[in-house]
């Protein structure tokens, strides 16, 4: 059995969560307190030398990190990886979209602010990564008015990625009301078999 280790109120944690809830794949889940120092500690770093969640434990001491990484290994040969090789690269496409262009903004945004509790000497930081983030969800609001999941009708990994820390991304100062197709989105993603919500108690 899968072993995850990890922190359901990171985005980063709760996407694999989200996965395995829908696959129906067993795991454990390890709570990992990064505030704490926890993943620093040795025996952390001799599964992750980044020192960073989530990690995936699959047997014999082999470890998998980088949560999209650890996405696509999971859902191989599932229907959240398109067949179409054109498709399959349009959804890593945004997978690369929500990690370089998504997230350093409205993941760390949110960081700073519910879990550091915005700091003095982070304020700049965190209303600097405002413009970046609003620039994303401009592109994902344009994106989907055209289309019901960011493939077409049925959703993926890509779905998924971006899901994450979106729907969470008030926490981080971004005020998702003047996105209607985002937040029509959001809704029919949460309507999905296995759905569960960022919450401790699901971890």
């Amino acid at each position: 059995m899968y072993k995850l280790y990890g922190d359901m109120l990171s985005g980063n944690c709760y996407k694999v969560k989200l996965l395995m809830q829908f696959l129906g794949i067993e795991h454990e889940w390890v709570h990992v307190d990064i505030l704490a120092g926890e993943t620093h500690a040795e025996p952390f770093l001799t599964m992750n030398p980044n020192a960073k969640i989530p990690v995936l434990s699959i047997e014999n001491n082999h470890y998998l990190w980088e949560s999209n990484a650890i996405l696509n290994y999971l859902a191989e040969g599932s229907s959240f990886i398109p067949i179409d090789n054109h498709e399959k690269a349009q959804m890593l496409q945004w997978q690369f979209f929500e990690q370089y262009s998504h997230e350093p903004y409205i993941a760390t945004a949110r960081y700073i602010n519910k879990y550091l509790g915005l700091p003095a000497d982070r304020e700049a930081e965190y209303y600097g990564k405002q413009e970046g983030g609003h620039k994303a969800l401009a592109v994902m609001e344009q994106h989907l008015q055209r289309h019901t999941f960011f493939l077409g009708e049925k959703p993926t990994l890509a779905d998924i990625s971006l899901y994450a820390y979106t729907h969470v991304a008030d926490e981080g100062g971004f005020e998702l009301s003047k996105y209607p197709g985002i937040q029509r989105w959001l809704k029919d993603f949460e309507r999905i078999p296995g759905y569960v919500t960022m919450d401790r108690k699901y971890g």
